[in-house]
């Protein structure tokens, strides 16, 4: 199943997508896809010829609402690591996102108050849709996954890595995370590690890559990070990102006004921010 939201921010309406692309109206089964309608997703069957239709999307907003947390990971593909001079991690480097970062996918991206760094990471989205807590081994990790979705993880490089702390100040500008524009249910995705990702910047391929060549797989990512805090239905994990981004290209002009960047994963769907001045 493909889950979306559409309508103006802060208003949008869930939706279900049906084989022939058409879309149907949610609200007879739920008032928003937030953590209960996810952890009731594997029980839920349902009649789309039942459902209203929808005529037209207004806009595709967050696939998700009430988020509590974003997982993000760093450094987690092998070429991007190689890229960045870094050595590959013994274990995941984690770092969080709030809430407040995630807009939709075609919503303008504000580039922060001076920024001079703003850089661009397509990265594949995992959303939790059971309760996860000390998971006993990677194995157990599928069960707990609703679904995947396509995610920008903007960061800004400047405020990430040479403002001195953690890179949480380079991460958590406002609209930094575009997700969507929907999310597909897990089991219309049997193998996470087989992914394209693409992302483009006024229309020039910049990343190119595959989920395969993640350090950590989406199994392991799930069970490690449950092993230090505890995941709920709608939290997301952002699995990492291909090479490609600005940091790790001599001489590539980071984001600036008027830019337009394009994120695609296969199977997902595709994303269209134009970035702006804050």
């Amino acid at each position: 199943m493909r889950i979306a939201r559409h309508g103006p921010p802060g208003r949008e309406r869930p939706i279900i997508a049906r084989d022939d692309g058409s879309w149907r109206d949610l609200s007879p089964l739920t008032a928003d896809v937030d953590g209960a309608f996810l952890a009731a997703l594997p029980d839920l069957a349902p009649d789309l010829d039942g459902l209203p239709e929808v005529v037209a999307v207004e806009r595709f907003g967050p696939p998700l609402a009430g988020t509590r947390k974003i997982v993000c990971v760093g450094l987690n593909y092998r070429d991007h690591a190689a890229e960045t001079g870094a050595p590959i991690p013994a274990e995941p480097i984690l770092f969080l996102k709030t809430p407040q970062t995630i807009v939709g996918p075609d919503d303008d991206v504000r580039i922060p108050r001076g920024s001079t760094k703003t850089d661009w990471e397509v990265e594949l989205a995992v959303v939790i849709g059971r309760r996860a807590h000390y998971l006993d081994a990677p194995e157990q990790a599928r069960a707990h996954v609703a679904g995947y979705a396509v995610s920008n993880d903007v960061s800004e490089r400047a405020f990430q890595l040479e403002r001195g702390g953690q890179w949480d100040k380079g991460k958590n500008c406002d609209t930094f995370n575009p997700l969507g524009p929907w999310f597909v249910t897990a089991d219309e995705v049997p193998d996470p590690q087989s992914l394209a990702l693409r992302l483009w910047v006024n229309g020039r391929l910049r990343q190119d890559g595959t989920t395969a060549d993640m350090v950590f797989g989406v199994d392991h990512l799930v069970w490690y990070i449950s092993q230090f805090m505890v995941l709920e239905p709608g939290d997301v994990i952002n699995t990492g990102t291909p090479a490609g981004v600005a940091l790790g290209l001599p001489d590539t002009p980071y984001l600036r006004a008027g830019d337009v960047v394009e994120v695609e994963i296969d199977g997902l769907g595709r994303q269209r921010q134009t970035f702006v001045d804050a």
